[in-house]
């Protein structure tokens, strides 16, 4: 008997290893099939991202020198860049919004001439790179290229600083190509409170209405990103046109001031807004966020317990760091919590991805670089969204927004001319 127990154990532990291995095979062939459709989705309507800091890596790394780093491949370097072309093709990126931020806290009349470096290395990336980029202005331009099998390229400046308090230098960027502008970046201006930064107006002041009045005359649309919440509510309420968050969470979700509060949420669709949502990791995650939290916390007590004594305040640190291990990290599945997120709160057509690839340090898992955006999509038909709502997502809500800014400033540009008041008229 005891032969042929063990017989019957073994037959039933190879089917019970079969079965598994049957179902783990079934989980990895459904994964491959939402993907495939993922990629099918994409390829017919243009992947729209919001944000991508490609501009300033070429800057801060190699001065803009195309001599100095193809971008065909940035996977060699010591810290590989998140965004190249191979991988921008491998993750079906069909409309790029290209971020041509400077720092906030440089002299203003130098950010006016740093973002026109920004803008001259976006020009001479489509000049150089004919194949696989070429510059857009307008809906039709996105679409147009993107038939033609190139990545269309867009220009957003990332901070009202840039334009230094002067609506005609607004008016020249837009010349030069800039279709979005982020009203502030990490500081508050003279006319708009930006979030993480004290609050001075109460949102925008009157100077600030007027930049938002002509950026609808002009067809620039409003960011949103990085303003605090009385900055959102009153861009929203001055704007005739639709407005967008670039690169933006849900507040909902993750507490961080950076992301949209669920009162904003609701008014959004008045405008026909679209947020952007992003990948920055404190952003996605309330627990890596709180973690942070609690690590700096910490290490203000070790420096107050402990002045002048930074070995003692490192020892102390890494006997934490030791002590909690390394901070959780943000994952795939929690960006598409958010999207889960806003399309209850206000529905899919409000709904767009702006990754932020190559401003920030680090990733949630699953999205590492540029080439991943097909499994995001995979995630959101697994749970359930149709091709549609994809679709949607993907750019057609983008082109949508673009488009009623686009029709807004033609009807401004035949009611007024442009503006003359200069943010001296309000001393």
């Amino acid at each position: 008997m005891i032969p042929r127990l063990k017989s019957i154990l073994l037959i039933t532990a190879l089917l019970l290893f079969q079965t598994a291995c049957a179902g783990a095979q079934s989980v990895t062939d459904s994964d491959e099939q939402y993907r495939q459709q993922a990629i099918e989705i994409l390829e017919r309507v243009p992947l729209f991202d919001g944000h991508n800091d490609t501009p300033w890596q070429y800057r801060n790394r190699v001065g803009y020198k195309f001599s100095e780093l193809d971008f065909y491949d940035t996977t060699q370097l010591d810290r590989p860049m998140h965004t190249d072309i191979p991988r921008l093709r491998d993750g079906r990126v069909g409309a790029q919004w290209w971020s041509v931020y400077v720092s906030a806290n440089i002299p203003e009349n130098e950010a006016v001439k740093q973002t026109m470096e920004q803008i001259d290395f976006v020009y001479r990336m489509v000049e150089k790179y004919p194949d696989h980029f070429e510059l857009a202005l307008t809906a039709d331009d996105v679409e147009r290229i993107f038939e033609d099998g190139k990545i269309a390229s867009l220009i957003g400046m990332e901070g009202g600083h840039s334009i230094a308090n002067s609506l005609a230098t607004l008016r020249m960027f837009y010349e030069l190509g800039a279709r979005y502008m982020t009203i502030t970046h990490g500081r508050t201006l003279d006319w708009a409170d930006a979030a993480g930064d004290d609050p001075q107006h109460d949102g925008l002041n009157e100077f600030g209405e007027e930049v938002i009045r002509e950026m609808n005359r002009l067809g620039m649309m409003v960011d949103l990103s990085h303003v605090t919440p009385a900055t959102m509510k009153d861009a929203i309420r001055v704007s005739e046109a639709p407005v967008m968050f670039s690169h933006s969470n849900a507040l909902g979700l993750t507490g961080h001031p950076r992301n949209v509060p669920d009162d904003v949420l609701q008014i959004l669709p008045e405008k026909d807004g679209l947020v952007m949502v992003t990948f920055v990791e404190t952003f996605t995650s309330e627990e890596r966020r709180q973690y942070f939290a609690e690590r700096a916390a910490y290490q203000r007590k070790m420096e107050y317990l402990n002045p002048g004594l930074s070995n003692v305040v490192s020892e102390k640190m890494d006997e934490w760091d030791d002590e909690h291990g390394p901070a959780p990290k943000s994952t795939l599945s929690q960006v598409a919590d958010h999207i889960d997120y806003i399309r209850d709160q206000i529905g899919v057509d409000y709904i767009g991805i702006g990754g932020d690839y190559d401003g920030i340090p680090t990733l949630p898992e699953g999205l590492e670089d540029v080439s991943t955006y097909p499994d995001l999509f995979a995630e959101l038909l697994r749970r359930g969204y149709s091709e549609e709502d994809l679709e949607k997502i993907a750019g057609l809500n983008m082109l949508r927004v673009l488009r009623g800014a686009e029709e807004v400033s033609e009807r401004l540009r035949g009611e007024k001319e442009p503006s003359e008041v200069l943010i001296t008229d309000f001393d």
